[in-house]
């Protein structure tokens, strides 16, 4: 998996944590730095432990499921970015926690990490450099959480189901091509 594949799927898995900043920005009235800095540093660190934790219980299991391993990506990513388009497009409206205390963090780092979990383990499978991979997707995340708490202050939730739909439909790109490189289909 190179560098391009790694940034896609970074991004994709950060879009949970980048539409819960959103709504922590519309929570408050008046943005400071700490909120942009909690925020990013509560959902950087989950999504970077989540796939290296993914990442050490895939290769426990990888010589027994390594023939089918390309179809597990595949279901995986698949589950993973239709979900996340499926809450982007619920009706239902989420509620704006307004607290950046340690409990309430934790809770929605834990929440809008599962996913990055998966996708370690599909890492293992692929045999990702996962240092350079949870270093990455924690430093986008960190990144764009931090940059959503402002977007959700300034716009509001106009771009929450946006960014939801996005890295859904991105995660599941990539686990149709993950797929079809390995059964000779393309090539990239």
């Amino acid at each position: 998996m190179g560098l391009w594949e790694l940034f896609i799927i970074a991004v994709g898995l950060s879009m949970d944590a980048f539409a819960v900043s959103v709504c922590k920005g519309l929570s408050v009235s008046r943005v400071k730095l700490k909120h942009a800095l909690i925020c990013g540093a509560w959902f950087g660190a989950f999504q970077a432990l989540m796939p290296a934790l993914g990442y050490l219980l895939g290769t426990q299991f990888k010589e027994y499921i390594e023939s089918v391993d390309h179809w597990i990506a595949f279901v995986l990513l698949g589950i993973i970015g239709a979900n996340m388009i499926r809450e982007a497009l619920s009706k239902e409206e989420e509620e704006c926690n307004c607290s950046f205390g340690f409990k309430a963090m934790l809770l929605m780092a834990v929440a809008t990490s599962i996913d990055a979990l998966a996708v370690g383990v599909t890492f293992a499978f692929l045999g990702v450099n996962i240092l350079a991979a949870v270093l990455f997707i924690g430093v986008i995340t960190f990144t764009l959480s931090a940059i959503g708490v402002k977007i959700g202050n300034i716009f509001g939730a106009k771009y929450k189901s946006v960014s939801e739909f996005v890295g859904g439909a991105v995660l599941i790109l990539m686990g149709l091509k993950i797929l079809l490189e390995h059964l000779g289909v393309i090539n990239f």
